[in-house]
């Protein structure tokens, strides 16, 4: 399939990172990058991205990883960002033009179906393939991006009670609205890979081998002077709660002052650190 389509199957999530809460991320790129920054320094470490090398970036939203990943390559290596949302793309074709000497490509298609001109010795990414509609059909399409011998590196959410950044915000939003309704927890989603063996399960059938799993204890830094609720109130579980839910204004207004109280511990002079418990993984093409 071509750059610019994308399956049926990711439809949805395609809407959901082009239009509406997308947008946010669109945003707050600047905040949600600095939120992320340790999470970007573990999975880059892990991947150990060398000058010269082919590299695929999947799920590259604004394109933070992708900037970073041209970098550790050099001008003698390539670096190839896809992304289903058109708008986050934008954001990161914006940023890349103002590098010297560096030229990474941001494609939007679907990471599921895509088929590269040439095979990449690693493919990496921060958050970006616990959403795919069809798991073990888009991890057998990227060991196909990969030459034999090839490394996949990504990392992901641990399950939502070890996350307080999740966590303490959807319990805030239950509270005052009542539960969400039941539904798949392995659904695509945030933390559709928080149980290792599921994921170890899906990488084996798509043909990957020497998998390797570590759960990573990281910080969530906030940028100085940002409230970690201001931010939780605006990406994340309680929102989308918020909106399945129909909160009034008053609702929500209870809501964000609850989040307040909840993140009041994290919160500090150089700004907030919330723990986070993630997947680290690691692969290779035989």
């Amino acid at each position: 399939m071509a750059a610019d389509e994308i399956s049926p199957d990711n439809a949805a999530q395609q809407t959901f990172w082009t239009e509406g809460p997308g947008l946010n991320w669109v945003t707050l790129r600047e905040e949600l990058d600095t939120l992320h920054a340790d999470l970007s320094e573990l999975v880059l470490a892990a991947a150990a991205p060398r000058p010269g090398e082919r590299v695929i970036d999947l799920g590259c939203g604004a394109g933070a990883t992708t900037l970073a990943l041209a970098e550790a390559v050099g001008p003698d290596g390539h670096v190839t960002g896809l992304d289903v949302s058109s708008t986050l793309l934008e954001v990161a074709r914006t940023r890349a033009a103002g590098l010297e000497g560096l030229r990474p490509e941001f494609i939007h298609t679907d990471v599921q179906v895509w088929e590269p001109e040439q095979p990449a010795d690693l493919c990496m990414s921060r958050m970006g393939v616990m959403f795919f509609a069809d798991p073990v059909a888009a991890f057998a399409n990227i060991l196909r991006f990969l030459r034999p011998g090839g490394r996949l590196a990504f990392i992901c959410w641990r399950a939502r009670e070890e996350n307080p950044w999740f966590d303490l915000p959807m319990k805030v939003a239950v509270d005052h609205l009542g539960p969400a309704a039941p539904g798949d927890p392995d659904a695509p989603g945030p933390m559709a890979f928080r149980d290792p063996e599921r994921v170890r399960g899906i990488l084996a059938s798509a043909g990957f081998a020497d998998i390797a799993m570590e759960t990573v204890a990281a910080e969530l830094r906030l940028p100085r002077g940002m409230k970690a609720a201001d931010l939780a109130t605006r990406v994340g579980p309680a929102v989308r709660h918020m909106r399945d839910m129909g909160a009034t204004e008053a609702q929500a207004q209870a809501i964000q002052d609850g989040i307040h109280t909840a993140f009041a511990p994290f919160e500090a002079s150089e700004g907030a650190k919330v723990p986070a418990r993630m997947n680290l993984v690691t692969a290779r093409r035989p």
